[in-house]
């Protein structure tokens, strides 16, 4: 019985964490939940699961869920040192993170402090944190549970009764997994435009780049697919959770979802996880690792599915590619920088203030600016991060200057 804290439980994430913790009763017991600002939603959740203790990010929120709660003993922390403490809460043994961005960054520190596996959904925070996350991770001998298809995909692929991936690696004496792996490869959707070809990036419409073809994600996601950055942050989650360099990880565009993503071994082997499309796939298995669980989920016909394609992502249409692998190599505060340049061009863009390929202009603009230090604390990500989001809104033409 693994007993979990959902952090972000009113999200795509959350409520199928729900789902998964409502058909495994025996295996998955929710004991918190937080959500920024979905007060009815999360008290609901709470009477449903039985959860005593909720916490709200923002304060405004938080005041009127406590009203809601009151008659029915929840008890609501509030704001973000509300959601930190709810990462830390004595009763769970798992903090699931589906927080939005660097906002995941303190509670899944704190989560891996007090001894939590985590399993993260947040992929920012690896992004932007890696370092200090999977040192805190190594010094805690706790486990990291990726949640994304693709890298619970390569999680699956990188067990052996021989060998660990890094994430999860707690015997010094365990053969490591990266040493065996001659490539990582990440499947890719394409998102609504890697077979529209012809299609004017400057004229594209956040209505058309919302349009995902397979996946229902949130906006920000949606947008990251679309340009492919998202491709480019998994690239970099990828890194740190299994320990291979980025330019030993590829993208493959494969439009069906169907294969999750792949490795291919010194030995020239390949292996892959296919499934379909569910997100409920990789969170379940990230709450009930090591084991597999018997439920009702959807099964994989190949057979009816018929064929599966596969395809290079032309980065010189989709430019994040590059800009996340640039970030990638040089390390230190770089990728704080893009990504919260890029969190900042996307809103730019929805709000109707960029074109859809000012996106990855601004991200780019914003990383030649910077100057990069050592990313080896909190308080040097979130400085870098602060930074960006001001230069980013500058390029954005939000404070006046500059727009793309």
């Amino acid at each position: 019985m693994r007993s979990v804290v959902i952090l972000g439980s009113t999200g795509s994430i959350g409520e199928n964490a729900l789902k998964v913790a409502e058909s495994l009763p025996d295996a998955v017991r929710v004991v918190g939940l937080a959500t920024r600002t979905k007060v009815t939603r999360v008290i609901d959740q709470a009477l449903q699961f039985g959860v005593e203790v909720v916490a709200v990010e923002d304060r405004a929120a938080a005041a009127e869920a406590a009203v809601l709660a009151r008659p029915h003993g929840i008890q609501v922390w509030a704001g973000a040192d509300g959601v930190t403490a709810l990462a830390g809460l004595a009763a769970a043994d798992t903090v699931l993170c589906a927080l939005v961005g660097l906002a995941g960054l303190q509670p899944v520190l704190t989560a891996l402090e007090t001894g939590k596996d985590v399993a993260l959904a947040t992929k920012e925070v690896l992004v932007a944190a890696g370092e200090l996350v999977m040192r805190r991770r190594a010094e805690t001998g706790v486990s990291l549970l990726p949640v994304d298809s693709e890298h619970s995909a390569l999680f699956q692929c990188l067990q052996s009764p021989a060998f660990s991936p890094v994430c999860v690696r707690t015997r010094n004496d365990e053969p490591a997994a990266e040493d065996r792996v001659a490539r990582l490869v990440l499947t890719a959707s394409g998102g609504p435009f890697a077979a529209q070809p012809d299609i004017d990036f400057e004229r594209v419409t956040p209505s058309q780049a919302l349009d995902h073809p397979r996946w229902a994600m949130g906006r920000k996601v949606t947008i990251d697919s679309a340009t492919m950055m998202n491709k480019g942050l998994e690239i970099m989650e990828a890194r740190w959770l299994f320990n291979v360099p980025a330019e030993r990880i590829g993208v493959a565009v494969h439009p069906e979802s169907i294969v999750h993503s792949l490795v291919t071994f010194v030995d020239g082997t390949q292996l892959a996880q296919l499934s379909v499309p569910d997100m409920r796939f990789p969170i379940q298995y990230a709450l009930t690792w090591p084991d597999r669980m018997t439920v009702a989920m959807p099964a994989l016909d190949l057979v009816r599915q018929g064929r599966l394609t596969f395809e290079a992502p032309d980065e010189s249409r989709f430019p994040c590619l590059r800009l996340a692998r640039e970030a990638a190599t040089i390390g230190g505060t770089l990728p704080a920088v893009l990504n919260a340049a890029d969190e900042v061009a996307v809103e730019a863009f929805l709000s109707g203030a960029i074109s859809f390929a000012g996106i990855w202009r601004v991200v780019e603009q914003v990383m030649a600016e910077h100057a990069v230090r050592p990313a080896a604390t909190r308080e040097a990500i979130m400085e870098a991060d602060a930074w960006a989001r001001v230069a980013a809104s500058e390029r954005c033409g939000l404070r006046g200057t500059n727009k793309v």
